[in-house]
C-alpha cells in the first residue's frame, strides 16, 4: 500500500524536499509500526527541509521529528495494534524516515504511549518544543529551582519553546520576564503567562560584564551567544540556566565569575536522547501539572498539503507558537 510522505533528498550537495508516493517496504527498520495522524514543525523541522541548516544525517529522509498516530503492527509486547502513541526526537526526521508521512515505522525505545490528559493533537502542540520546554523545567527544578526565589527570564519567547516555556512556567507560579526582539508581540506574550516583556534590543550586549545586577534565579535560553552570556551574569545567587537552543550563536563568551561567584548552575538540556524511565516522566508532567494552559490558543494547525508554505516563516523568525500538522486524522 502506498501514502505519502514529505521526503528530504540530495543532489550535487544541493537539498531538496517534496512530496512524493512510497510504500512501507521503504521505510526504515522499527518494531512499531504507526499510521501518522499528526506532526508538527520546529525551528529544526525548517532548518533540515530547505537545507538552511546541516540537519539531516543521512540522504534522503522523511522529515518529522515528531509524530502521533495509532498502532499498526508491533514487534514489541509494550505496544498493541490500536493503541495511541507519541514518538520524537531520537533520530526521526534526521537519519531515520520521520513524522512527515502517513506511515512512520520506529524502533519501539523511541516510542511512549500517549499519556491521559492529551490528545494526539494536543501531544503534537506540544512535540519536541514541549518536551524540551518541560525538560528543562524539570531538570531547574531538581536543582532548586522554586517560584519564592525569584523571576525568570525566557529568550527566544515568541518561539516554540520559548512560548511554551512561559506558559508552562506561569502556570507553575513564577514571574516569567519574557525577552524578545519583537515589540509588537508584546500583547501576545502577556497573554500566555509573561508578567514583563524585556526588549533585546534594550540590553548592551557589546559590554557585558563578569557579574552584573543580580536579576534571575532561572532562566530559559533558545539562542545561545552574547544572551546566554548576559544571562550568566545577571543571575542571582544559585540561580540556574537551561540552556536549550542556538538560535542565534554556537559560541559562548564568558567567564566563570558567576559559577564560582554566585554558584550560578548552566543546565545543557539533550531532548534528542533522553531515554526512558526519564523521558516517560517528563510527558506525565507535561500532561498534568505543566500542561500549558494556553496550549490551544498559541497552535496553529495546517493541512498536510500546506506543509511546505510554513517553513521560511522559522527561517525568518516571523512564526510564534506551534504550528500542528494534521497528516491522517
Amino acid at each position: 500500500m502506498s501514502f505519502k510522505a514529505y521526503l528530504i533528498e540530495q543532489q550535487d550537495g544541493k537539498v531538496g524536499s517534496g512530496f512524493v508516493d512510497m510504500d512501507e517496504s521503504r521505510l526504515d527498520p522499527g518494531e512499531v509500526t504507526i499510521r501518522v495522524a499528526w506532526s508538527s514543525v520546529n525551528y529544526k523541522d525548517a532548518l533540515a527541509a530547505t537545507g538552511a541548516g546541516r540537519i539531516i544525517r543521512r540522504f534522503p529522509c522523511i522529515g518529522g521529528v515528531d509524530l502521533a498516530g495509532t498502532v499498526t503492527a508491533s514487534a514489541d509486547p509494550r505496544f498493541v495494534p490500536g493503541e495511541e502513541v507519541i514518538a520524537t526526537s531520537y533520530d526521526i526526521g534526521v537519519a531515520h524516515h520521520g513524522g512527515y508521512a502517513e506511515v512512520a515505522c520506529v524502533p519501539a525505545d523511541w516510542v511512549i504511549k500517549r499519556p491521559a490528559g492529551l490528545t494526539l493533537k494536543e501531544a503534537m502542540a506540544l512535540g519536541t518544543a514541549g518536551f524540551t520546554a518541560g525538560l528543562g523545567i524539570v531538570r531547574m527544578e531538581e536543582n532548586g529551582l522554586r517560584p519564592d526565589k525569584g523571576p525568570v527570564v525566557v529568550s527566544g519567547a515568541t518561539g516554540g519553546v520559548g512560548s511554551l516555556a512561559i506558559d508552562m512556567l506561569a502556570g507553575r507560579g513564577y514571574e516569567v520576564v519574557a525577552l524578545t526582539g519583537k515589540e509588537s508581540e508584546t500583547d501576545y506574550l502577556k497573554s500566555i503567562g509573561a508578567k514583563e516583556v524585556l526588549l533585546r534590543q534594550s540590553l548592551d550586549l557589546a559590554r557585558i560584564k563578569p557579574l552584573g545586577n543580580e536579576m534571575w534565579a532561572g532562566a530559559v535560553d533558545n539562542l545561545g551567544g552574547d544572551v546566554l552570556a548576559w544571562m550568566a551574569s545577571t543571575m542571582k545567587r544559585g540561580g540556574t540556566i537551561a540552556s536549550i537552543g542556538l538560535a542565534a550563536s554556537m559560541s559562548l563568551n564568558t567567564t566563570v565569575a558567576p559559577f564560582i561567584l554566585r554558584g550560578a548552575c548552566l543546565l545543557g538540556i539533550d531532548s534528542g536522547y533522553t531515554g526512558e524511565p526519564y523521558r516517560h516522566g517528563v510527558w506525565q508532567r507535561l500532561a498534568t501539572d505543566l500542561k500549558p494552559k494556553h496550549l490551544a490558543a498559541m497552535t496553529r494547525t495546517i493541512a498536510f498539503a500546506d506543509l511546505p508554505q510554513v517553513f521560511d516563516d522559522f527561517i525568518q523568525a516571523r512564526a510564534h507558537g506551534r504550528v500542528v500538522v494534521e497528516i491522517g486524522a
